[in-house]
């Protein structure tokens, strides 16, 4: 059993895909049994051979006592027999999915794959992809019959960027398998590092399922909060207030307005919407959420500029302070981040934007978006956007804000952190 050879360490696991996901997951197994890390880029393999995640999730700590050895050799993974693919699963411009990454994984797992070898699958994909996409390149690259030959699984990811409470180890796994021995013997293998315990799905299409609807459910949810403030930005009412009254119930749902970006909430459902509608099914709740979310950039754009024109003679002389630009706080992925959209937008209407943000690299973010991260922040400002709470800015106060922008400036407060503690500043949330 598979198992059993890699507790021993007579057979070796790989993980395909060294990023958010598959670093931990290749540290943490490393701990336990032999591993190899894989992954296309050198540059990144050669941070990692020297204790450093590239991703500024991990310490050099998280690295000690590991039995695994990095590399973008394919030949190198040969030695393994238990493949874990954990590449990112995108959308393209037509938000419809792409699975090039995943497949060309596949594609180089298939060229080395041996007979009695596993694969398990954890990036996010529809339900069928697994067996309809990916197993059928592994049996053509391989040569070997699947079940007999060689077997599969899906085991959903489930860690969430820059969270030091729910890591991998504390969130319950999903496991899968082709059939009962495989379901099995992956689950066995994943029980080994998750101390938060293991649910074994019926089926691999179940746990691919499974996992899409857990982004698709909080996308809808953030995207009724979305509407709700809208609504209630209409009628002059504080949202985080109604939510927090609201919260008073023990049933009532916690969930907050903001943007939704990120390389899941604002990517999988459209991996749903696309099965779906092969199947002749329209979904509508899941695009009417998609709809409002994907626009909440452009709203919040409107709203600062209105509040800048009621303020302000002329739009065009107005600067703006952009705080954060990763998707999320406290973290430096700026993967689909909707900042990216608000900046846009605000320049559109003819705003000088100023963007800082102490996690972002500087260089990636002008790859990737085309505008520059300001190195310090000069001031004065005519309006500020807190886009992102990082933990630096929710440390300043008001009378910092206040030294670095004009009398009578905007304060956009899109998390609603600074509620009640801002007086002298125009003050708008979400």
């Amino acid at each position: 059993m598979i198992y059993n050879d890699l507790l021993n360490k007579n057979k070796k696991l790989a993980v395909i895909g060294l990023g958010y996901v598959g670093l931990p997951l290749a540290l943490e197994f490393a701990k336990k049994i032999s591993v190899i890390g894989f992954d296309i880029k050198p540059e990144r393999i050669e941070m990692m051979k020297n204790r450093k995640d590239p991703s500024n999730e991990l310490s050099s700590k998280d690295f000690e006592g590991c039995d695994i050895k990095f590399t973008s050799s394919i030949e190198d993974i040969r030695e393994a027999s238990f493949y874990v693919v954990a590449v990112p699963t995108p959308i393209d411009d037509h938000k419809n999915p792409d699975l090039t990454p995943v497949l060309s994984a596949t594609k180089t797992v298939g060229k080395v794959l041996s007979e009695g070898d596993y694969v398990v699958y954890e990036s996010t994909v529809y339900p069928g992809c697994t067996e309809e996409d990916c197993i059928p390149l592994l049996k053509s690259e391989s040569g070997l019959e699947y079940i007999s030959q060689f077997k599969v699984g899906f085991s959903p990811e489930r860690i969430n960027p820059g969270d030091r409470e729910h890591t991998l180890t504390r969130i319950t796994k999903v496991t899968s398998g082709c059939d009962a021995e495989s379901a099995e013997e992956i689950a066995s293998t994943y029980e080994l590092i998750i101390s938060a315990g293991v649910h074994r799905a019926s089926s691999i299409k179940v746990a691919e399922a499974a996992k899409i609807i857990e982004n698709t459910q909080r996308d809808i949810n953030i995207a009724f909060m979305n509407e709700l403030s809208m609504i209630f930005n209409k009628m002059n009412i504080n949202t985080f207030e109604v939510l927090e009254a609201a919260g008073t119930k023990w049933n009532f749902l916690n969930f907050f307005p903001g943007l939704v970006g990120g390389h899941c909430i604002g990517v999988d459902p459209y991996y749903l919407t696309y099965k779906s509608a092969m199947f002749g099914h329209h979904a509508q709740i899941i695009n009417a959420g998609r709809g409002i979310n994907d626009g909440m950039a452009a709203y919040v754009a409107r709203q600062v500029t209105l509040k800048l024109s009621s303020r302000f003679a002329n739009l065009k002389d107005c600067k703006v302070l952009v705080l954060g630009a990763t998707f999320k706080e406290n973290v430096s992925d700026i993967r689909n981040s909707k900042v990216a959209d608000v900046i846009s937008e605000l320049k559109e209407f003819g705003v000088k934007v100023e963007v800082v943000d102490p996690y972002a690299s500087p260089g990636e973010i002008k790859k990737e978006y085309g505008f520059e991260l300001s190195s310090s922040i000069q001031g004065p400002y005519h309006g500020i956007v807190v886009a992102v709470s990082h933990k630096q800015y929710t440390e300043l106060d008001e009378n910092y804000f206040l030294s670095i922008t004009h009398e009578g400036a905007v304060f956009a407060d899109l998390k609603g952190t600074f509620r009640e503690k801002i007086a002298h500043l125009n003050y708008w949330s979400l």
